[in-house]
């Protein structure tokens, strides 16, 4: 069987890319999910926790900006040493140092460049070094690392939490951080210090040499993409926030509440896998797949406001999580695919548009919770939502003008299609 060797190689990239996402992703909802314990014993309110929170979002945004060129020369080993480095110093900053809440916003911000390396080496592994076939599943299941760490970070509580403190669980993460760390560290050493080459792009000929840099995907609509997928991740994060609140004002016990988030957020891993393995099987046609899960997104949290009982929450905060909250992989694919010779530059585009809508996601609408209600709210995440959608759409117009004007070397099929794209440029 001779694809065994060249799938158990993606499979483990794969795993690989969605564990280091974890790892970066994790500390913000270990803070969330302990917030009461961690305002009890350093001293702060609800204000300053919006701050910490956002922190790491907004240092993970600067660093992904600031560091996207150098993270596209970074090899595997040299992100995962960088990124396990500072996810254990950051981790073991809180575990064991931090005694007020300015100590807890330094070691988010550190945590918050850690996550940063490790998302875009992730995405670097994905839209690299996985066969082209491969891609699709590929970034399906290393977005599925998000609602994955909001599991984990829940279930935490009940577990390491309860029995060894709060402080116990960034122990841990660090102590995995570290782990990383030192098996890259080791990685480098054997290697003498070299780095794999990237996986040769589909239709490539043999040892032909890639210019990286030459030929990228446009700014307009790589931009667009940005503010797309910063819109709904500033709507998607006050969902997962605040999602759990709303369901306990509305009639939800906590543990109700508590399961809706890990129904909702394990059928959202499910999703993605699943649209991502339809990705690859045809030819295009997904930031269409990707707008219409946002803007189903925007009609689920539009009617969460509008439908102010028990089962409407449980109904349609299921699909908002499972349906709504199930684009990123998708996207982030979409966009490497029409990355040209530097997928990992265009996706870190999308990625830094990302990262801003988690910083400001929390603090603007929980202003608007406390201004004006939770159900203004919820509107005004269904626009965000809803722009987001209409955004998606303008920008893959813009691609596929730039690829009728500019049409890459190597011939590029896209608009869709199983069997055979609907449209292939020139060659």
């Amino acid at each position: 069987m001779p694809h065994l060797p060249r799938f158990g190689r993606s499979a483990r990239l794969m795993v690989g890319a969605s564990a280091l996402t974890t790892l970066g992703a994790i500390a913000p909802f270990l803070v969330g999910s302990q917030a009461v314990l961690l305002m009890r014993d350093l001293g702060f309110g609800a204000g300053q926790l919006g701050l910490v929170v956002s922190t790491f979002f907004a240092v993970a945004a600067l660093v992904t900006i600031l560091g996207g060129p150098l993270i596209e020369r970074f090899g595997d080993s040299r992100g995962h040493l960088l990124g396990g480095l500072l996810v254990a110093a950051g981790s073991f900053g809180v575990a064991l140092l931090v005694q007020e809440v300015i100590g807890l916003v330094a070691a988010l911000a550190l945590l918050g460049a850690g996550n940063a390396i490790c998302q875009g080496t992730s995405n670097r592994t994905v839209a690299t070094l996985l066969p082209a076939h491969r891609r699709g599943l590929g970034f399906g299941l290393k977005q599925s690392a998000v609602p994955a760490a909001i599991m984990l970070g829940g279930l935490a509580v009940p577990t390491t939490t309860a029995y060894l403190g709060w402080r116990a669980t960034f122990a841990i993460v660090g102590s995995i951080g570290l782990l990383v760390a030192l098996t890259a560290l080791a990685r480098l050493l054997l290697n003498g210090g070299s780095r794999p080459e990237p996986a040769p792009r589909r239709g490539g000929k043999k040892g032909e040499k890639r210019h990286t840099g030459l030929d990228k995907a446009p700014w307009g609509p790589l931009l667009l993409c940005g503010a797309a997928i910063t819109a709904a991740s500033a709507a998607a994060n006050f969902l997962g926030a605040y999602l759990a609140s709303w369901a306990h004002e509305v009639g939800l016990t906590v543990g109700q509440a508590g399961v809706l988030m890990a129904a909702g957020s394990g059928t959202s891993i499910l999703v993605r896998i699943a649209s991502g393995f339809q990705a690859d099987r045809r030819y295009g046609a997904n930031l269409p797949v990707v707008a219409t899960m946002m803007l189903v997104g925007g009609v689920s949290v539009a009617l969460l406001g509008a439908l102010p009982t028990p089962w409407a929450v449980v109904v349609l905060g299921f699909v908002a999580f499972a349906v709504g909250w199930s684009w990123p992989g998708l996207m982030l694919y979409a966009v490497a695919r029409l990355g040209r010779d530097a997928p990992t530059s265009a996706s870190s585009v999308v990625q830094a548009g990302a990262f801003v809508g988690g910083a400001l996601g929390p603090l603007a609408f929980g202003l608007v919770v406390s201004l004006v209600s939770f159900q203004g709210a919820w509107w005004v995440a269904a626009v965000a939502f809803t722009l987001a959608g209409v955004l998606t759409l303008l920008a893959r117009r813009g691609f596929r003008k730039d690829l009728e004007r500019r049409p890459p070397m190597e011939p590029f099929g896209y608009g869709g299609g199983r069997r055979e794209p609907r449209f292939t440029t020139g060659g």
